[in-house]
């Protein structure tokens, strides 16, 4: 069997999934919804940024595919705290330390962080949003922050996209 040499060119074209996720947490793939439960599970686990920011499904270093999101990369479904620590709980089945340092409010009111390491931003959903509101002083007339690990964080307001 002969070893064949893809050219970037080529290698570009299939990196092109025409994956879509939505602002639900949804993928999409040519206007049908993915909805096998373990296929969907493994898409939110690959999801990745390369280091220009661009969205990637990655199975390893080399091997990866673009994805198109339309939001944030990941929900945070749940969230609870620990002491001084809030834990989240993301809808790829994963839960990891919340860092107060990376929320961000955005117009409207969403409330946004940054996940695994900070390579991935995650959208807080409602349930999640309550309970860390329960810890959320206003510092100034539409100044937020956090009480967390027994300091206040600043909740940054989030650029418009």
């Amino acid at each position: 069997m002969s070893d064949i040499k893809l050219t970037e060119e080529q290698i570009e074209r299939f990196r092109q999934t025409g994956i879509r996720l939505d602002r639900e947490g949804r993928f999409w793939h040519e206007g049908a919804e993915v909805t096998h439960a373990g296929f969907r599970r493994a898409l939110l686990r690959w999801l990745d940024r390369l280091p220009d920011g661009r969205p990637i499904l990655r199975l390893d270093e080399k091997r990866y595919a673009y994805v198109d999101v339309e939001d944030a990369d990941l929900l945070i479904l749940s969230a609870r705290w620990a002491g001084e620590r809030a834990i989240l709980v993301l809808n790829d089945e994963s839960e990891e330390e919340l860092d107060p340092a990376t929320l961000e409010l955005a117009e409207g009111g969403a409330l946004y962080c940054r996940v695994r390491r900070g390579a991935l931003t995650a959208r807080i959903t409602t349930p999640a949003y309550y309970v860390l509101a329960e810890r959320v002083d206003e510092t100034a007339p539409g100044v937020f922050a956090l009480r967390a690990g027994g300091q206040l964080h600043a909740i940054r307001r989030r650029a418009a996209r």
